[in-house]
């Protein structure tokens, strides 16, 4: 029985070919690429099906006639490359012999070493204090390789390179790509697998948004991005694929170096990962180009017309590659030929030797060469190009090369390295070898002056970070004038209230246009639908359509210099469009001011891995969680309700996160952090709060400023002549109910209660560690006292503290309050319902308030117990309601 792709009619077959190839070549490839179009065309209108138009064959993209010629010195590159893996593969080994179990990685540099040093020869641009160069986010575990070339090119020295992943006493280099940790050299953070890939696209994105906008001049800067095969499975790498065809972004080229392994062994071992990703990227509408095979197939493929070698290889699993290329030549000549005869015929024509030599693709700067020449010059697509390569390239077969534990080889035998200097002809004495010595060429050497040269014509050394000095002039915060009135009667969310910090700032004549708010299609939810029609949605194109709401006022208006990027359902994306323009400080030299508004519980909890490298890599910005807080907001339930962020927050040492309830809060915590990381430059990032829930917003009092920034002022100090007296602290939604709990606790029990406004449970646990610090290596001086202890101090009573997150959150203080502290919070799992019923169920209400401080005063022996009693039947609460944490 035939199968449905049996070649019935061979001839027929034949002369179709024939006629392709003949297109091909006289009339070349831009009229053939048309024919094949109109042909597919053709099929899908008579109901063909067409399947596998995805993958094409198991061979390179660019054929040999279609090569450039190659335009360096291959003898001296090879002499660099070959330096730079030994002393790679040289700081790995001393840290393992001499620090212990500090690690380091063999076999992801010896992979793609060639990948990098084609580049870096002759297409990464490099930047210098003045000038912008390309943007490359280098493959994380392959750090090594970078810094052994910053060895070789006199930036680094032998002391950083002995001192790999040894960084405590100020000497070393970090593990992996940490803007934090190296400033001056690493620019993106790249290690957590998938975040590289997803934030290059954004950050080509970015590029063109500030090109449209004509922040910088249009150019033809590249952002390149390797990452493995391995890799690819992270969906954070695969994610964005179609935003770079739709923004036809030709300024992005992703690097996949497929060397068919991840960590604990074969990618796709049943299956062809270089095929399967073909299809993802071809798919999304990339630009693919495949490098499978090196150089010295040429001939062999050449010899094979009919193409039956090519078939064979596409017809084997990953599995069987791996295996067959540790067997051997006479295995390997096995395998290929497969039983066929014709193959056989094919393969007697070549010695063992000549078998012996072939290669893969990724290995070979000739076919590197020619894809990069190819990307680079490639038009109104991205491009993804495909190298196959071996992991552990060099290290030796029967040590780590091609095998499954590559990734995890951190030694070598003397034998090993013999074979190593043997293979690559460096000129290392016995000793040199047996001592784990490093290899400085002279800089007289011409591989030395080839290496400068090369970097010279290509403007700069890369990787390589700078953030020149360019304050901004923020706005007084007298400019906020009209939120810090207050509303008078009428009543305004603290989101509305962000939307007029917002209208204030893009008219600002000094910062407006730098402004870039950030949302994921969330924009009318938070009510600040005015943005559309006042600063535009960015789109490339523009708007090609006519929007069916053009009537009305606030219509939803794109342009191609729109300001506010709408990025869609996708929090990551916005995370990473975040990062582009929170880092433009020093990728573009244009400082940015981001402000990401999203659901918060879809914040830390959803995208926390970019927050983190967002701050390695000294991000500046400000992150709205906007309808904040367990209790606020109506109706969502469990997946919705924020209790955890600002705790989660808390986490990050360079994110300085708060909690205000008043617009005048927010708007005195805003143009702080303007001036904090615009016009002081500093490396954090602002995390602030945002309810839905409308109530009258009060004139700002009197010399709040200061505690507001802190973490904590005194909102309402009691009058009440009480002999009793407690502090009351609340935040966000839950202040307003503190407030009324005071006025129960004077009404009801005549008992005093000072109400505390805090903004930041975060910011004042990071004062009271500072002082205890201070205080522990400070034993015999006076001991400095804490921002709490000093608010606290001359106030009576104990402390209750009640938020809209979980208990942990108010907890962070405990330690620096010196009295009885009593936490309400609302851990546990959300529900769908109004506030005050939630606030009921979470035991954070006015009269939770009430009976937590009543409790606190009898538990003093300040009021009998009793008194605990009388307000739980006053209030009608039930002892026996169930545990909000366990329901």
């Amino acid at each position: 029985m035939k199968k449905k792709w049996d070649d019935i009619d061979p001839i027929e077959t034949r002369e179709w070919l024939d006629a392709f190839a003949s297109l091909v070549k006289e009339e070349g490839r831009e009229r053939a690429d048309f024919i094949i179009n109109q042909l597919l065309n053709s099929a899908g209108k008579a109901g063909l099906t067409t399947g596998g138009t995805l993958s094409t064959p198991y061979c390179n993209t660019i054929s040999v006639e279609q090569q450039p010629a190659y335009p360096g010195d291959l003898t001296l590159e090879q002499q660099i490359d070959a330096v730079i893996r030994w002393n790679a593969i040289m700081m790995v080994l001393r840290a393992k012999k001499e620090a212990g179990g500090v690690g380091g990685h063999l076999s992801s540099y010896a992979s793609i070493a060639s990948l990098y040093e084609v580049g870096m020869n002759h297409f990464f641009r490099g930047a210098t204090e003045k000038t912008t160069g390309d943007l490359i986010y280098f493959q994380g575990h392959s750090s090594e390789g970078n810094y052994a070339r910053a060895f070789l090119e006199g930036r680094l020295s032998e002391t950083h390179l002995k001192n790999f992943r040894q960084e405590i006493g100020g000497k070393g280099v970090s593990s992996y790509p940490h803007p934090w940790l190296m400033p001056d050299f690493w620019q993106f953070a790249t290690v957590s697998l998938g975040l590289g890939p997803l934030q290059a696209i954004y950050q080509a994105r970015f590029l063109k948004y500030l090109e449209n906008r004509k922040f910088i001049e249009a150019n033809d800067r590249k952002v390149w991005v390797f990452c493995g095969d391995g890799e690819m499975d992270e969906v954070d790498s695969v994610g964005a694929l179609t935003v770079a065809v739709r923004e036809a972004l030709d300024n992005i080229i992703y690097v996949v170096n497929c060397n068919l392994q991840r960590l604990d062994g074969l990618v796709r071992g049943n299956g062809k990962i270089v095929q399967e990703l073909e299809g993802v990227f071809r798919g999304a509408g990339w630009n693919v180009i495949k490098v499978l095979w090196d150089s010295q197939w040429d001939k062999v493929f050449e010899k094979d017309p009919q193409g039956l070698l090519i078939q064979r290889l596409g017809e084997v699993v990953d599995g069987e590659l791996q295996h067959a290329y540790l067997q051997g030549v006479e295995f390997l000549r096995e395998f290929l030929a497969n039983s066929n005869e014709e193959l056989k015929t094919l393969l007697s024509a070549f010695s063992d030797e000549e078998l012996a030599q072939l290669n893969r693709g990724g290995h070979d700067p000739v076919k590197i060469y020619a894809a990069y020449a190819a990307a680079v010059k490639h038009k109104d697509q991205p491009t993804a190009i495909l190298f196959q390569s071996v992991k552990g390239y060099g290290l030796g077969k029967l040590h780590a090369e091609g095998r499954n534990v590559a990734h995890n080889q951190l030694e070598m035998n003397e034998a090993e390295l013999k074979a190593l200097r043997e293979r690559f002809n460096l000129p290392l004495s016995d000793k040199q070898l047996t001592d784990l010595s490093f290899l400085k060429l002279d800089e007289k050497d011409p591989a030395m002056q080839y290496l400068h040269a090369q970097r010279k014509k290509l403007s700069g050394y890369l990787p390589a970070r700078f953030a020149p000095k360019q304050p901004l002039k923020v706005p007084d915060l007298s400019a906020f004038d009209a939120i810090l009135k207050g509303t008078g009667d009428r009543t305004m969310s603290t989101t509305m209230s962000l939307g007029r910090i917002l209208n204030v700032l893009v008219k600002d004549p000094n910062i407006g246009s730098r402004i870039v708010p950030i949302f994921s299609d969330e924009v009318r939810t938070f009510g600040l639908e005015a943005l559309f029609r006042q600063i535009g949605i960015y789109s490339h194109v523009g708007q090609l359509y006519t929007p069916e709401d053009k009537e009305q006022l606030l219509f939803y208006r794109e342009t191609q210099d729109g300001q506010l990027l709408e990025e869609g359902i996708t929090e990551a994306g916005c995370m990473a469009s975040w990062i582009a323009a929170a880092t433009s400080y020093s990728t573009h030299y244009v400082p940015m001011i981001p402000f990401f508004t999203y659901y918060s519980m879809f914040g830390f909890q959803r995208v926390g891995d970019l927050i983190w490298a967002a701050s390695d890599m000294r991000a500046r910005g400000f992150l709205i969680g906007a309808t904040a807080g367990r209790t606020t907001l109506e109706g969502e339930g469990l997946q919705h309700q924020d209790g955890q962020s600002l705790l989660a927050a808390s986490a990050v040492p360079t994110c300085r996160a708060y909690d205000p309830t008043f617009g005048y809060e927010m708007a005195v915590i805003i143009q702080h952090g303007l001036r904090d990381m615009y016009q002081h430059e500093q490396d954090v990032i602002y995390y602030i709060m945002a309810m839905n829930e409308k109530y009258v917003q009060p004139e700002m009092p009197e010399n709040v400023e200061e505690g507001i920034i802190k973490g904590m002022y005194l909102l309402k100090q009691s009058q009440h002549g009480a002999k009793q007296k407690v502090q009351l602290m609340g935040s966000g939604a839950i202040l307003r109910e503190v407030i009324a709990a005071a006025e129960l606790l004077e009404k009801d029990f005549d008992i005093a209660a000072d109400v505390w406004s805090v903004t930041s449970f975060g910011e004042l646990r990071r004062d009271g560690l500072d002082v205890q610090r201070a205080n522990m290596f400070s034993p015999e001086k006076k001991p400095k006292v804490s921002y709490v202890e000093t608010c606290l101090e001359k106030q009576e009573g104990p402390v209750i503290a009640a938020t809209d997150y979980v208990r942990a959150y108010a907890d962070l203080i405990r330690p620096f309050i010196s009295r009885s502290y009593t936490v309400l919070g609302t851990d546990g799992y959300g529900r769908s319902d109004t506030r005050e019923k939630l606030r009921h169920f979470f035991e954070v209400n006015r009269y939770y308030i009430v009976v937590a401080a009543l409790y606190a005063l009898a538990q003093e022996g300040a009021i009998p117990t009793s008194k605990v009693t009388d307000a739980m039947k006053k209030y009608k609460i039930d002892p026996k309601k169930p545990n909000p944490v366990t329901v």
